[in-house]
């Protein structure tokens, strides 16, 4: 039965992981995101008290 041998699935198996890891691995690291991300002021934002319009 072709399906118990092991030779040609091992060979498609390691092509696949060594073109994976030579070319879409650098390329999905190397991508950068269009809008860098700016920093939040780090002060506490001064909270009033909450007016209910029905009390």
């Amino acid at each position: 039965m072709p399906q118990l041998n092991p030779s040609p699935w091992f060979y498609i198996f390691i092509v696949s992981w060594l073109v994976l890891l030579t070319v879409a691995f650098p390329k999905t690291l190397d991508y950068t995101f269009p809008n860098e991300a700016t920093l939040q002021d780090t002060q506490e934002a001064k909270r009033g008290t909450w007016l209910w319009p029905w009390t």
